[in-house]
Parts: C-alpha cells; structure tokens; sequence
C-alpha cells in the first residue's frame, strides 16, 4: 500500500528582527492533494515552506504530520520525515552526471563503503518509466534543457521517498510548453499518492491544477478558494481589492523606425557569444516585446544599448546616430528612458528619497539645479506632481526609496523615466515582484507613452505579459533572434520558439503550419507592423 501524509501548518510565525514574514499561517495539506499557496511576490509564502522544509526555525506555531507535532532542525530532518522541495533555483551542480546528482546527500554504498551509482541509476529509470520523465541517468546536468533539470530535482526529492514535494515558483523559467509538461507531471505524482504544495502567483496555472488554494497577502492567509473561482476573485484577494486583469488598448499606429540594431553581438568574458548577431527594429508608436526564457541575453542586450557591455560589436542607431561606444549618461541623455531588470539594484538608491530618486539621472541640469548649486525646492515640487501622477504610496517624499513596497518601487522607476521627453524607453521585467494592482497601473503607462509616439521596447519572461502588451514579438534563445512575429501569435508558437524552433519549422514539430508568419525586420517601407 502507497504511504501518504497528512501535513498541517498550525500557526506558524516567522520574525526577522521586527519584520513579521508569517503570521498565523494555518494550512492543512490532505493526502494525494495539490494545494496551492497563491500569493504576490514578498507575500511570504517561500519563507513559510522554508520554515516547512527545515531551513528556518519558526518563531511560533507547530508542524504536524499524520497529527504528530514534529520539530525540524534541518532539511535532512525534513526529508526524513518525506517532504521534498524543488526550490526556484535548483541546487544541482552541472559538471556532475544526472546520477551523481541525485546520489549527492545520501549516497548509496556498497561492501567497504563504495559508492553504489548502480543503485542509483536504477531508482531514476525507475521513476523517470513511472512517471515519463524521460531522464539519461548518464547525462550532465549542464548539458540538459531546463525542464529536465527540473525533472532531476523531482527525482531526487522521490529516490528519498518524498511523499509531500514543495514546488517553489516551478514554471518560473519554463517554455509555456514544459510549463504544461509539468503540470501533467503534478497530475501523476497526485494520482501516485504524492501531495503537492504548489507554490505560485500565475493565476491560470493555479485555476488548472490545483484541488485546493491558499491565498497569502503580507504575511497573512486572507483566504481559501477553490480552482472554479473566478479569476478576477482570486486576483482581488491576492491584492485586497478589485482589479482589471484585461488591458484596453488601441491598435499601434507605427510611424516610421527611428530605433535600429543591426548584427549585435555581445562576447562574455568566457568567450561565449552571449548576444549572437542580433538585428531589429522599433518604429515609433509600437511596442516590441522581447521575450524568452531568462538567461537567454536578454539582459547582456540591454546592457549593451545602455552602454555597460565591454565587448561588443555590431550598431545601434537611434535617429539615425550610433549609440554604441557611448557612455551610459551620453545614451540616457540622447533620450533613451530605461527600467531595468532588478529595481533595487539598479534602479534605485534605497537611502535616498523618493524626491532624490525622482531627479536622479536629471539632478544636475536645469530646474533642478542652478550650476553647482541644487534647488531642494524643485525637487520636492517635481517628486509631488509625480508621486500624485504615478500613484506612489509613500509617507512622503521624504522617506527613503528602500521602505517603499515593490510595486511603489517600481512606480517611482518608471515615473522617473517617464517624466521627460524620450526617443525610446526600455522597460526590462517591467512587473517583476509587483502586485496584480500596479501591474495594470504600469501596463497603462507603456501603452500611453507608446500613443505618444514613443518606440517602446519591453523585455519579459512573463509570457502573459508579453502577449498582453505586445504589437510585435521577437523571441530570443542562446543569445540569437529566432523569429519576431505579430502581436496576436498563439502561445504554442511562442513557446516553441523560445525553445528555438522557428516558425517555419513548426509544421514539422507539430504537424500543423504555423499560426503566424515571420515579420520581418528589414522591410524599409514598414509593412513588417501589425
């Protein structure tokens, strides 16, 4: 008979210092169940499986299994006791075999203590037939594609009887067609016995896999629901309040291209062509979205038109002028607004105001200051009228950037770079670890400075978000351009090229002709737009 487990979180609290990440969190996980834990990023929910899984202590509350108070010092205690977790990056080392990896931890022996792989590689053709993983035991883990390094972490978390597996943001940097692999694959270990705590704030993945949900706001359970809920009811108890999950927005009017790149290549200190011959274009009043799996170049390109890559080689134009071998300032101040991928890292100065954090790209130029001299005034009257015009949510302008939720973070980055007059705006990861609520906010704002007349282009691994802003979608993999299309593509084509199949092959992958034809990117009278 299959062993299944019955897991309860019982008012689990978890400080830091005075920030209270869990609350009180009451969950309970049934047997052969998959529960989801649905929340915003920074609601808490990874801290609580942290705690769950061994590697905090909880600060209140009790863990019971089959309603047994159990205490863990570790994950191995955890283990022990049959949960398994796969977390959102994986903790596999990629020289070692699929094999190795698995063995890592509790390595099979045999007589005088050597190491038995045999054993091992048993257990993984053993799971990997049960549940058509389809995993070489022989294989390096750097040499296989993402999804199936997801697969090696389930198998190993399975080879140590895990009878509930935590899956932390699982889809988070997969192709839209392994995400679907994957949720197939949650299916079976269900139907097996296995229970699933499902960890994620996509809310069509949840709506289709999960038996039960726990949505979890700052820190708090605000509720549970089940998967028939309407979406727009989960949303709203994700953020607290009634959203608009649909984006209203005219069809472009492109103008004519003012923003080129031709043959970019950008090389990594390796070697390794990391951007690889790249060549588009943005007409104004359009919105090119690049889209791919993350860590396919997205970030070394746009690092390479900011100006911050070295070794590159290539053009980029913008009205006509080259802004590659210029300086960062040189680039922003041809009128290039840019939010990039990690806004506390490079988009903001967590000490600083938000009124200082408003002007910081601008803080030496008239009305802002006068010669050397600052006006603290004009600051403040800028950071007013923005934080009014962007909806900020904050003390004041006075308090410190870093105390800012992230979704206000992120306001008050693109209210900066879209507070002066652009030839092109960049937005990479626009929404990453922002609620539902400032997500329509921001999604807005591109749109109307695309409606000025503005070349946008957004870089996103949110395939949501690509299709909902998108007039034109270029899709990259291994650093090279494997096709742009029209804005309406299906998300089966764009998740096999982001696999890296183009759509011209497609009719040989699936059987079926492509569902949008390739636009292309060299068209001088323009017919390329949608």
């Amino acid at each position: 008979m299959v062993r299944v487990l019955k897991l309860e979180l019982r008012g689990i609290t978890k400080r830091f210092g005075t920030l209270l990440a869990n609350d009180h969190i009451d969950v309970v996980v049934e047997p052969g169940q998959i529960h989801c834990l649905l929340g915003e990023n920074g609601a808490g929910k990874s801290t609580l499986m942290n705690v769950l899984y061994g590697l905090y202590e909880p600060s209140e509350g009790e863990i019971l299994i089959d309603d047994k108070a159990v205490a863990f010092r570790g994950p191995g205690d955890a283990m022990a006791a049959g949960i398994g977790m796969v977390h959102q990056h994986f903790m596999l080392v990629p020289v070692f075999s699929v094999a190795e990896n698995v063995a890592l931890g509790a390595e099979p022996t045999k007589a005088a203590g050597f190491l038995n792989l045999e054993e091992t590689r048993r257990r993984i053709k053993e799971i990997s037939d049960q549940y058509g993983f389809d995993v070489d035991p022989d294989a390096l883990v750097e040499d296989l594609p993402v999804g199936v390094q997801q697969r090696v972490e389930i198998i190993k978390a399975l080879v140590r009887n895990a009878k509930v597996l935590i899956l932390d943001e699982p889809t988070a940097v997969l192709t839209p067609q392994e995400t679907d692999e994957l949720l197939d694959i949650m299916r079976q270990l269900k139907a097996g016995g296995t229970s699933i705590v499902f960890i994620s704030h996509k809310l069509r993945e949840v709506k289709e896999v999960s038996d039960t949900i726990t949505v979890i706001r700052r820190g708090k359970v605000v509720g549970t629901a089940d998967p028939a809920a309407p979406t727009a009811e989960l949303a709203s108890m994700m953020v607290g309040r009634a959203v608009s999950l649909t984006l209203d927005k005219a069809p472009a009017q492109p103008k004519e291209k003012t923003f080129e790149v031709r043959d970019l290549t950008v090389i990594a200190s390796n070697g390794q062509h990391v951007v690889d011959g790249l060549s588009f274009d943005i007409a104004r009043g359009e919105i090119l979205a690049v889209a791919g799996v993350q860590g396919n170049g997205q970030t070394e390109l746009t690092e390479a038109i900011l100006g911050l890559q070295d070794r590159v080689s290539g053009s980029i134009r913008l009205d006509g002028k080259e802004l590659l071998g210029r300086s960062v300032k040189e680039v922003l101040h041809a009128g290039v607004g840019f939010v990039p991928e990690d806004r506390k890292v490079d988009g903001l100065v967590g000490t600083f105001s938000v009124a200082e954090n408003l002007v910081l790209d601008l803080y030496d130029k008239p009305p802002f200051a006068k010669g050397i001299s600052m006006s603290p005034a004009k600051i403040l009257e800028n950071a007013k009228a923005r934080i009014g015009e962007f909806d900020v949510r904050t003390p004041s302008a006075a308090a410190a950037a870093g105390t800012l939720s992230g979704g206000n973070q992120q306001k008050v980055v693109m209210a900066r770079e879209l507070s002066r007059p652009l030839r092109l705006f960049i937005a990479s990861q626009p929404t990453r670890g922002v609620d539902v609520g400032s997500i329509e906010f921001l999604h807005r704002r591109i749109v109307a400075e695309r409606d000025q007349g503005t070349p946008v282009m957004i870089i996103s691994t949110e395939l949501d978000e690509v299709m909902e802003l998108a007039d034109r979608i270029a899709v990259i993999y291994k650093g090279k351009l494997v096709g742009i299309v029209p804005g309406g593509t299906s998300r089966d084509v764009l998740g096999l090229m982001m696999a890296g199949i183009p759509p011209e092959e497609h009719a040989h992958t699936t059987g079926q002709a492509p569902a949008a034809a390739t636009a292309s990117t060299s068209d001088a009278e323009g017919n390329d737009h949608v």
